[in-house]
């Protein structure tokens, strides 16, 4: 069975959907026959490279908050992540353009690193004082994968190396109705959006196996494709 999980790394519930699916996987009885791979999508599609910015002042900005209530979003997600065992920093991370990071992701897949990598760069991203959106950071990144760092170093060099594979993962999206992010997808039947607790993953695991609908219980958080983060996503879709 194949799992496709569409998301981005500027996605905080991404980072958290990840791993409560994992949570969920890792009691599935026929965990060994999944093939879990990680689909393209940008939250912020048009942003420029060289266009970042503080993760607080664009929270400010596009939702028209003050800085009090962009801390307690902050701190909201801070908390769902703590309690799925994850690092989070609320304040100082950085805000930027994911188009070169879902680039490496493609040739971290092509060398079967894909997981390493993306594992690597959500801690990064929100856990560390790392910015993922420096090339520096992301080589290093991608050397601590298992990625040769000569060919990582071409690709990033390359603004057309792998892209052609983001646009169509991100046309996917488009046609399965994904509208935000995460978003699963089993054997290209059903699908689940939002991260959802690991006990509705280890449900739809089983369901998806023996080939039955996939309902998934209530909404969950999720970010959309204008970059909302503090909405709960959208109920389960049928892929």
């Amino acid at each position: 069975m194949r799992v496709e999980i569409w998301s981005d790394i500027a996605c905080p519930w991404c980072y958290v959907g990840k791993a409560r699916f994992e949570k969920g996987l890792a009691g599935f009885a026929h965990r060994d026959d999944v093939e879990v791979v990680h689909r393209s999508f940008e939250l912020d599609p048009g942003r420029a490279k060289d266009d970042t910015e503080l993760v607080t002042d664009m929270l400010a900005r596009k939702y028209g908050r003050s800085p009090d209530e962009v801390r307690a979003m902050e701190a909201n997600v801070a908390a769902n992540a703590q309690a799925e065992g994850l690092g989070y920093l609320a304040e100082g991370r950085d805000h930027g353009s994911t188009f070169d990071i879902h680039r490496l992701l493609h040739l971290a897949k092509a060398r079967g690193r894909q997981d390493e990598l993306l594992t690597r760069a959500y801690r990064a991203n929100f856990a560390e004082e790392r910015s993922v959106f420096d090339d520096s950071v992301l080589l290093d990144l991608a050397v601590e994968s298992g990625l040769d760092a000569e060919e990582a170093r071409a690709v990033l060099a390359d603004p057309e190396a792998y892209a052609d594979e983001v646009r169509a993962d991100e046309r996917e999206a488009a046609e399965l109705g994904a509208n935000a992010v995460p978003f699963f997808v089993f054997d290209r039947r059903y699908g689940i959006s939002g991260g959802q607790p690991a006990e509705v993953f280890a449900q739809a695991l089983e369901q998806a196996w023996k080939d039955r609908p996939v309902t998934a219980a209530g909404d969950a958080a999720a970010c959309d494709a204008d970059g909302a983060c503090e909405v709960p996503g959208a109920a389960a879709r049928n892929a």
